[in-house]
């Protein structure tokens, strides 16, 4: 299972949850929304928040960078993988 996360091209936050994955040596898909008002309403559904990144694995919503460092800190990144399997 891979994670999935919403970014955008411009933004830092997006690329630092793209750095923090890539270090951990975890996959992910990414899903652009800029220039994609479609795209961007189907995130807002499903993460009830506006902003990027938003980040999910499988069908759990994570949140945002801060959300995904906090996991990472908190060494329960690889708890939800595990869970998972």
């Amino acid at each position: 299972m891979k994670f999935l996360i919403y970014s955008s091209l411009l933004c830092p936050y997006c690329d630092a949850a793209k750095g923090l994955l890539k270090k951990l040596k975890l996959d992910y898909i990414e899903i652009l929304i800029d220039n994609d008002p479609m795209v961007k309403k189907q995130m807002i559904k499903l993460s009830n928040r506006k902003t990027v990144p938003q980040i999910f694995f499988g069908n759990i919503h994570i949140g945002g960078y801060d959300d995904l460092e906090k996991l990472n800190r908190n060494g329960e990144i690889f708890n939800l993988i595990n869970e998972k399997k």
